[in-house]
Protein backbone atom coordinates (compact mmCIF):
# COMPACT_ATOMS: atom_id res chain seq x y z
CA UNK A 1 0.00 0.00 0.00
CA UNK A 2 1.40 2.99 -0.61
CA UNK A 3 1.98 5.86 1.59
CA UNK A 4 -0.39 9.13 2.00
CA UNK A 5 2.72 11.11 0.24
CA UNK A 6 3.11 8.83 -1.79
CA UNK A 7 -0.63 8.93 -3.26
CA UNK A 8 0.04 12.86 -2.54
CA UNK A 9 2.41 12.95 -5.68
CA UNK A 10 0.45 10.35 -7.79
CA UNK A 11 -2.03 13.03 -7.78
CA UNK A 12 -0.16 15.88 -7.92
CA UNK A 13 1.84 14.18 -11.18
CA UNK A 14 -1.81 14.10 -13.05
CA UNK A 15 -2.49 17.67 -11.86
CA UNK A 16 -6.34 16.84 -11.76
CA UNK A 17 -8.89 19.48 -10.13
CA UNK A 18 -10.99 17.24 -7.83
CA UNK A 19 -10.38 13.60 -6.83
CA UNK A 20 -13.39 12.55 -4.82
CA UNK A 21 -13.79 9.18 -3.76
CA UNK A 22 -17.25 6.90 -2.71
CA UNK A 23 -17.95 4.14 -0.12
CA UNK A 24 -21.94 2.51 0.11
CA UNK A 25 -21.44 -0.23 2.23
CA UNK A 26 -25.43 -0.88 1.52
CA UNK A 27 -24.70 -1.80 -2.09
CA UNK A 28 -21.36 -2.65 -1.43
CA UNK A 29 -20.38 0.45 -3.95
CA UNK A 30 -16.89 1.69 -3.85
CA UNK A 31 -16.00 4.50 -6.70
CA UNK A 32 -13.83 7.20 -7.62
CA UNK A 33 -14.84 10.63 -9.69
CA UNK A 34 -11.58 12.39 -11.20
CA UNK A 35 -11.99 16.22 -12.63
CA UNK A 36 -9.35 16.65 -14.21
CA UNK A 37 -9.97 19.70 -16.09
CA UNK A 38 -12.88 21.93 -16.61
CA UNK A 39 -11.08 24.92 -18.81
CA UNK A 40 -13.05 23.87 -21.99
CA UNK A 41 -16.19 22.79 -20.50
CA UNK A 42 -17.99 21.03 -17.81
CA UNK A 43 -15.73 17.58 -17.56
CA UNK A 44 -17.30 14.57 -19.28
CA UNK A 45 -15.76 10.86 -19.36
CA UNK A 46 -17.06 7.31 -19.22
CA UNK A 47 -17.34 5.12 -16.24
CA UNK A 48 -15.10 1.57 -16.13
CA UNK A 49 -16.03 -1.01 -13.62
CA UNK A 50 -13.06 -3.14 -13.22
CA UNK A 51 -11.82 -5.95 -10.58
CA UNK A 52 -8.48 -3.31 -9.57
CA UNK A 53 -6.08 -4.99 -7.55
CA UNK A 54 -5.77 -2.27 -5.29
CA UNK A 55 -6.92 1.10 -4.43
CA UNK A 56 -3.81 3.03 -5.68
CA UNK A 57 -4.23 0.95 -9.03
CA UNK A 58 -7.78 2.50 -9.65
CA UNK A 59 -6.65 6.08 -8.34
CA UNK A 60 -3.62 5.76 -10.95
CA UNK A 61 -5.97 4.60 -13.77
CA UNK A 62 -8.73 7.04 -12.70
CA UNK A 63 -6.26 9.79 -13.05
CA UNK A 64 -4.62 9.04 -16.16
CA UNK A 65 -7.74 8.08 -18.12
CA UNK A 66 -9.21 11.65 -16.59
CA UNK A 67 -6.35 13.44 -17.97
CA UNK A 68 -6.39 11.14 -21.50
CA UNK A 69 -9.88 12.59 -21.11
CA UNK A 70 -9.65 16.22 -21.45
CA UNK A 71 -6.69 15.91 -23.89
CA UNK A 72 -9.10 14.17 -26.20
CA UNK A 73 -11.66 16.79 -25.56
CA UNK A 74 -9.38 19.42 -26.59
CA UNK A 75 -8.05 17.59 -29.85
CA UNK A 76 -11.35 16.45 -31.05
CA UNK A 77 -12.42 20.52 -30.10
CA UNK A 78 -15.43 19.78 -28.06
CA UNK A 79 -16.54 22.50 -25.49
CA UNK A 80 -15.89 19.99 -22.25
CA UNK A 81 -12.95 19.09 -19.97
CA UNK A 82 -11.91 15.84 -18.87
CA UNK A 83 -13.40 13.45 -15.89
CA UNK A 84 -13.49 9.95 -15.48
CA UNK A 85 -15.36 7.76 -13.15
CA UNK A 86 -14.13 4.11 -11.89
CA UNK A 87 -16.10 2.03 -9.78
CA UNK A 88 -13.70 -0.80 -7.98
CA UNK A 89 -14.86 -4.57 -8.39
CA UNK A 90 -15.81 -7.37 -10.77
CA UNK A 91 -18.82 -6.27 -12.74
CA UNK A 92 -19.83 -9.84 -13.51
CA UNK A 93 -20.14 -10.63 -9.79
CA UNK A 94 -21.38 -7.55 -8.09
CA UNK A 95 -22.65 -4.93 -10.45
CA UNK A 96 -26.58 -4.60 -9.91
CA UNK A 97 -29.06 -1.85 -10.52
CA UNK A 98 -29.04 -0.81 -6.60
CA UNK A 99 -25.34 -0.52 -6.97
CA UNK A 100 -25.63 1.49 -10.40
CA UNK A 101 -28.28 3.82 -8.96
CA UNK A 102 -26.08 4.39 -6.22
CA UNK A 103 -23.57 5.57 -7.94
CA UNK A 104 -25.56 7.58 -10.59
CA UNK A 105 -26.93 9.23 -7.44
CA UNK A 106 -23.47 10.42 -6.46
CA UNK A 107 -23.23 11.63 -10.29
CA UNK A 108 -26.04 13.60 -10.14
CA UNK A 109 -24.75 15.43 -6.85
CA UNK A 110 -22.03 17.29 -9.58
CA UNK A 111 -25.14 19.12 -10.92
CA UNK A 112 -24.02 18.77 -14.63
CA UNK A 113 -19.98 19.66 -13.63
CA UNK A 114 -19.58 15.91 -14.57
CA UNK A 115 -21.20 13.47 -17.04
CA UNK A 116 -20.40 9.63 -17.69
CA UNK A 117 -21.35 6.79 -20.23
CA UNK A 118 -20.73 3.90 -21.12
CA UNK A 119 -16.72 2.24 -20.72
CA UNK A 120 -15.05 -1.13 -19.33
CA UNK A 121 -17.95 -3.35 -17.41
CA UNK A 122 -20.75 -0.09 -18.14
CA UNK A 123 -22.96 -1.23 -21.05
CA UNK A 124 -25.88 0.39 -22.44
CA UNK A 125 -28.27 -1.25 -20.43
CA UNK A 126 -26.55 -0.28 -17.52
CA UNK A 127 -26.83 3.27 -18.49
CA UNK A 128 -30.78 3.05 -18.64
CA UNK A 129 -30.67 2.04 -15.12
CA UNK A 130 -28.58 4.86 -13.60
CA UNK A 131 -31.00 7.38 -16.14
CA UNK A 132 -33.30 6.66 -13.52
CA UNK A 133 -31.57 8.49 -10.56
CA UNK A 134 -29.87 11.18 -12.79
CA UNK A 135 -30.10 12.64 -16.19
CA UNK A 136 -26.09 13.81 -16.27
CA UNK A 137 -25.38 10.49 -18.77
CA UNK A 138 -24.60 10.49 -22.36
CA UNK A 139 -27.02 8.11 -23.84
CA UNK A 140 -30.07 10.14 -21.89
CA UNK A 141 -31.18 11.97 -25.14
CA UNK A 142 -30.94 8.74 -26.99
CA UNK A 143 -28.73 9.68 -30.73
CA UNK A 144 -27.59 6.35 -30.46
CA UNK A 145 -27.48 3.38 -27.94
CA UNK A 146 -24.03 2.29 -28.57
CA UNK A 147 -21.02 4.22 -29.02
CA UNK A 148 -19.02 1.43 -30.31
CA UNK A 149 -19.63 1.60 -33.93
CA UNK A 150 -18.66 5.27 -33.72
CA UNK A 151 -15.55 4.79 -32.17
CA UNK A 152 -14.37 2.04 -34.55
CA UNK A 153 -15.46 4.26 -37.68
CA UNK A 154 -12.49 6.84 -36.56
CA UNK A 155 -10.19 4.55 -35.45
CA UNK A 156 -10.74 3.11 -39.19
CA UNK A 157 -10.10 6.83 -40.16
CA UNK A 158 -7.19 6.70 -38.06
CA UNK A 159 -5.86 3.72 -39.48
CA UNK A 160 -6.45 5.35 -43.15
CA UNK A 161 -4.53 8.31 -41.87
CA UNK A 162 -1.33 5.98 -40.70
CA UNK A 163 -1.01 4.05 -43.98
CA UNK A 164 -1.51 6.88 -45.90
CA UNK A 165 1.79 8.48 -44.05
CA UNK A 166 3.80 5.32 -43.48
CA UNK A 167 2.72 3.63 -47.35
CA UNK A 168 1.68 7.49 -49.28
CA UNK A 169 -1.64 5.43 -49.94
CA UNK A 170 -4.51 5.20 -47.55
CA UNK A 171 -6.31 2.42 -49.08
CA UNK A 172 -6.29 -0.82 -46.83
CA UNK A 173 -7.23 -3.21 -48.88
CA UNK A 174 -4.71 -6.48 -48.88
CA UNK A 175 -2.83 -4.55 -46.12
CA UNK A 176 -2.19 -7.17 -42.60
CA UNK A 177 -3.75 -5.92 -39.15
CA UNK A 178 -3.74 -7.56 -36.31
CA UNK A 179 -6.16 -6.42 -34.07
CA UNK A 180 -5.83 -7.20 -29.90
CA UNK A 181 -9.31 -7.67 -28.70
CA UNK A 182 -12.84 -8.49 -30.09
CA UNK A 183 -15.06 -6.95 -27.80
CA UNK A 184 -17.30 -4.00 -28.87
CA UNK A 185 -15.22 -1.86 -30.05
CA UNK A 186 -12.87 -4.59 -31.88
CA UNK A 187 -15.93 -6.54 -33.51
CA UNK A 188 -17.22 -3.03 -35.65
CA UNK A 189 -13.55 -2.50 -36.10
CA UNK A 190 -12.96 -5.70 -37.72
CA UNK A 191 -16.53 -5.61 -39.38
CA UNK A 192 -15.12 -2.79 -40.68
CA UNK A 193 -11.65 -3.88 -42.20
CA UNK A 194 -13.14 -6.88 -43.54
CA UNK A 195 -15.35 -4.76 -45.86
CA UNK A 196 -12.56 -2.78 -47.13
CA UNK A 197 -10.73 -5.87 -47.91
CA UNK A 198 -8.13 -6.06 -45.13
CA UNK A 199 -6.43 -9.17 -44.00
CA UNK A 200 -7.27 -9.55 -40.44
CA UNK A 201 -5.54 -11.84 -37.51
CA UNK A 202 -7.33 -11.39 -34.02
CA UNK A 203 -6.46 -12.02 -30.56
CA UNK A 204 -8.94 -12.08 -27.34
CA UNK A 205 -8.82 -13.85 -24.03
CA UNK A 206 -12.41 -14.08 -24.68
CA UNK A 207 -12.99 -17.33 -26.86
CA UNK A 208 -16.47 -16.26 -27.52
CA UNK A 209 -15.53 -12.98 -28.94
CA UNK A 210 -13.10 -14.80 -31.59
CA UNK A 211 -15.52 -17.49 -32.42
CA UNK A 212 -17.94 -14.93 -33.70
CA UNK A 213 -15.57 -12.64 -35.57
CA UNK A 214 -14.14 -15.49 -37.14
CA UNK A 215 -17.47 -16.96 -38.05
CA UNK A 216 -18.89 -13.39 -39.41
CA UNK A 217 -15.73 -12.31 -40.80
CA UNK A 218 -13.42 -15.30 -41.43
CA UNK A 219 -10.47 -13.20 -39.55
CA UNK A 220 -7.66 -15.48 -38.44
CA UNK A 221 -7.14 -16.20 -34.95
CA UNK A 222 -4.06 -15.68 -33.24
CA UNK A 223 -2.98 -18.30 -30.12
CA UNK A 224 -1.66 -17.77 -27.58
CA UNK A 225 -3.36 -13.95 -27.17
CA UNK A 226 0.20 -12.62 -26.60
CA UNK A 227 1.61 -14.20 -30.00
CA UNK A 228 -0.33 -11.18 -31.65
CA UNK A 229 2.70 -8.62 -30.66
CA UNK A 230 5.11 -10.49 -32.65
CA UNK A 231 2.49 -11.37 -35.53
CA UNK A 232 4.14 -9.86 -38.74
CA UNK A 233 1.90 -7.22 -39.92
CA UNK A 234 1.26 -3.96 -41.55
CA UNK A 235 -0.15 -2.59 -38.48
CA UNK A 236 -1.36 -3.58 -34.80
CA UNK A 237 -4.55 -2.32 -33.73
CA UNK A 238 -4.96 -2.78 -29.83
CA UNK A 239 -8.37 -2.71 -28.80
CA UNK A 240 -8.74 -4.06 -25.66
CA UNK A 241 -6.64 -3.28 -22.29
CA UNK A 242 -4.26 -0.33 -21.79
CA UNK A 243 -0.52 -0.21 -21.07
CA UNK A 244 0.54 -3.15 -23.71
CA UNK A 245 2.81 -0.91 -25.22
CA UNK A 246 5.50 -2.05 -23.05
CA UNK A 247 9.13 -2.41 -21.73
CA UNK A 248 7.90 -6.73 -22.26
CA UNK A 249 5.95 -6.45 -25.59
CA UNK A 250 7.57 -3.22 -27.85
CA UNK A 251 10.61 -4.75 -28.40
CA UNK A 252 8.58 -8.47 -29.91
CA UNK A 253 6.59 -5.87 -32.49
CA UNK A 254 7.10 -6.38 -36.17
CA UNK A 255 4.81 -4.01 -37.52
CA UNK A 256 4.76 -0.51 -38.74
CA UNK A 257 1.63 1.28 -37.36
CA UNK A 258 0.62 0.95 -33.99
CA UNK A 259 -2.97 2.38 -33.95
CA UNK A 260 -6.07 1.15 -31.92
CA UNK A 261 -8.88 1.71 -29.93
CA UNK A 262 -7.42 1.20 -26.44
CA UNK A 263 -7.33 3.73 -23.92
CA UNK A 264 -3.53 4.85 -22.47
CA UNK A 265 -1.69 2.07 -24.98
CA UNK A 266 1.37 3.38 -23.63
CA UNK A 267 2.49 2.16 -20.24
CA UNK A 268 4.82 5.52 -19.75
CA UNK A 269 5.03 8.49 -22.35
CA UNK A 270 8.65 7.19 -22.87
CA UNK A 271 7.37 4.19 -24.77
CA UNK A 272 5.87 6.36 -27.33
CA UNK A 273 9.40 7.58 -27.76
CA UNK A 274 10.63 4.10 -28.51
CA UNK A 275 7.98 3.76 -31.10
CA UNK A 276 9.50 6.68 -32.97
CA UNK A 277 12.93 5.68 -32.79
CA UNK A 278 12.06 1.95 -33.87
CA UNK A 279 10.72 3.45 -36.52
CA UNK A 280 6.72 2.32 -36.06
CA UNK A 281 3.83 5.58 -36.57
CA UNK A 282 2.17 5.89 -33.61
CA UNK A 283 -1.23 7.18 -33.69
CA UNK A 284 -1.62 8.75 -30.17
CA UNK A 285 -5.24 6.65 -28.63
CA UNK A 286 -6.60 9.86 -27.45
CA UNK A 287 -6.97 11.44 -31.32
CA UNK A 288 -7.81 8.29 -32.56
CA UNK A 289 -10.36 6.52 -30.47
CA UNK A 290 -12.11 9.77 -29.92
CA UNK A 291 -14.93 8.62 -32.07
CA UNK A 292 -17.36 7.45 -28.98
CA UNK A 293 -16.88 10.46 -27.38
CA UNK A 294 -18.07 12.32 -30.21
CA UNK A 295 -21.45 10.75 -29.97
CA UNK A 296 -21.67 11.17 -27.00
CA UNK A 297 -21.47 14.77 -26.62
CA UNK A 298 -23.59 14.72 -30.07
CA UNK A 299 -26.26 12.88 -27.19
CA UNK A 300 -25.49 15.23 -24.19
CA UNK A 301 -25.77 18.57 -26.61
CA UNK A 302 -28.87 17.56 -28.61
CA UNK A 303 -27.18 16.69 -31.68
CA UNK A 304 -27.82 13.54 -34.22
CA UNK A 305 -26.25 10.00 -34.92
CA UNK A 306 -25.37 11.43 -38.44
CA UNK A 307 -23.39 14.57 -37.19
CA UNK A 308 -21.24 12.27 -34.93
CA UNK A 309 -20.52 9.72 -37.96
CA UNK A 310 -19.28 13.61 -39.66
CA UNK A 311 -17.17 14.81 -36.84
CA UNK A 312 -15.73 11.54 -36.23
CA UNK A 313 -14.04 11.69 -40.18
CA UNK A 314 -12.04 14.54 -38.92
CA UNK A 315 -10.05 12.16 -36.76
CA UNK A 316 -7.99 11.69 -40.71
CA UNK A 317 -7.20 15.39 -40.35
CA UNK A 318 -6.15 15.56 -37.40
CA UNK A 319 -3.82 12.82 -37.09
CA UNK A 320 -2.28 13.59 -40.81
CA UNK A 321 -1.42 17.42 -39.10
CA UNK A 322 -0.01 15.69 -35.87
CA UNK A 323 1.90 13.32 -38.23
CA UNK A 324 3.24 16.30 -40.37
CA UNK A 325 4.42 18.17 -37.32
CA UNK A 326 6.66 14.83 -35.91
CA UNK A 327 7.72 14.29 -39.24
CA UNK A 328 9.01 18.19 -39.70
CA UNK A 329 10.35 18.69 -35.97
CA UNK A 330 11.41 14.74 -35.82
CA UNK A 331 10.00 13.74 -32.28
CA UNK A 332 7.44 11.14 -31.71
CA UNK A 333 3.45 11.89 -32.78
CA UNK A 334 2.15 11.56 -29.23
CA UNK A 335 4.50 14.54 -27.83
CA UNK A 336 3.06 16.76 -30.86
CA UNK A 337 -0.53 15.76 -29.63
CA UNK A 338 -0.01 16.34 -25.92
CA UNK A 339 1.76 19.81 -27.51
CA UNK A 340 -1.40 20.98 -29.07
CA UNK A 341 -3.85 19.97 -25.95
CA UNK A 342 -2.06 21.28 -23.34
CA UNK A 343 -1.55 24.80 -25.38
CA UNK A 344 -5.75 24.67 -25.44
CA UNK A 345 -6.08 23.62 -22.04
CA UNK A 346 -4.51 26.66 -20.99
CA UNK A 347 -6.91 29.20 -21.44
CA UNK A 348 -9.80 30.51 -19.51
CA UNK A 349 -11.25 28.40 -17.67
CA UNK A 350 -14.96 27.15 -17.87
CA UNK A 351 -17.32 28.86 -15.89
Amino acid sequence: MKTPKAIHELIAQYTPQEVHYYSDPGTGLRALIVIHSTTLGPATGGTRFYPYATWEAALEDALKLAQAMSYKCALAELPFGGGKGVILGDPKREKTPQLLQAYARIVHQFNGRFTTGEEMGIDPEDLKVMMRETQFIAGARGVTPDISPVTAQGVFYGLKACFQTVFGNSSLHGRTIAVQGAGKVGYHLIKLLTAEGARIFVSDIDRRALERVQSEFGVRIVEPPDAIYALECDAFAPCAIGGIINDTTLPLLNCKIVAGSANNQLKEPRHGDRLHEFGILYAPDYVINAGGLIAAVQDLIGGSLERAFQETEKIYGRLLKIFEIARRERIAPHRVADRIAEERLRKRPYE
